[in-house]
């Protein structure tokens, strides 16, 4: 029998996830939570074979973080994360944390039931690419990486000049990627490329 702790922030969904452990076959919920933080110590603490985590958690915890911990130091563990939103950097990041699979909440074609019993299985569930967000004129997908680090730093409120030192470049480099950005988007201020970055949820520095 696998014991399943669920993390997530809404209760609507938590209830939703809930049901699905209920069908799928030697899976028990062990507890259903909503803040990461307390996952880890749950994990810690408890019996737990499989973390349904969700990306943003109550109190702002990171469930990336949370799930960097848990299979540092219980690698046993599966970890499935969860999210809604299209943030460029969270597969990546899931899949330097360890984590065993991924799945969108809202655009995924796997069902949430096939995913935790492949994961289960040992098998690795991950989504080809990420759900496709237009900034402006353009895909995300279209950024260089280094755009999107300009990006990230400017969400952040950053001034060109710690940017520069942040990212070992020079003002004129940052500069020059900013003016980059601006002509593929079409917008005509960091102002407005931080709004829409901001409302598409293609950057979310908290997590």
């Amino acid at each position: 029998m696998f014991n399943a702790l669920i993390v997530e922030d809404s209760r609507v969904s938590r209830e939703s996830f809930e049901r699905e452990l209920e069908t799928i076959e030697n899976c028990r919920l062990a507890a259903s939570i909503e803040n990461a933080a307390n996952a880890v110590i749950a994990c810690m603490k408890g019996d737990i074979d499989l973390v349904l985590m969700d990306v943003c958690t109550a109190d702002n915890e990171s469930g990336l973080t949370a799930a960097a911990q848990i299979k540092k130091y219980s690698p046993g563990i599966k970890v499935i994360i969860m999210t809604s939103m299209p943030e460029y950097s969270f597969l990546e990041r899931a899949r330097e944390a360890g984590c065993d699979s991924f799945w969108y909440k809202e655009t995924d074609e796997i069902p949430l039931a096939e995913v935790i019993t492949r994961t289960l299985e040992g098998d690795r569930v991950w989504p080809e690419s990420e759900p496709e967000v237009y900034i402006g004129l353009v895909s995300a997908g279209e950024f260089t990486k280094r755009e999107l680090e300009v990006m990230r730093a400017l969400t952040a409120g950053h001034r060109y000049e710690e940017i520069a030192e942040e990212m070992d470049i020079s003002v004129n480099t940052v500069k020059y990627h900013v003016k980059s950005i601006l002509q593929k988007t079409g917008f005509r201020s960091t102002v407005q490329l931080v709004a829409e970055v901001v409302e598409k949820r293609l950057i979310l520095p908290k997590y």
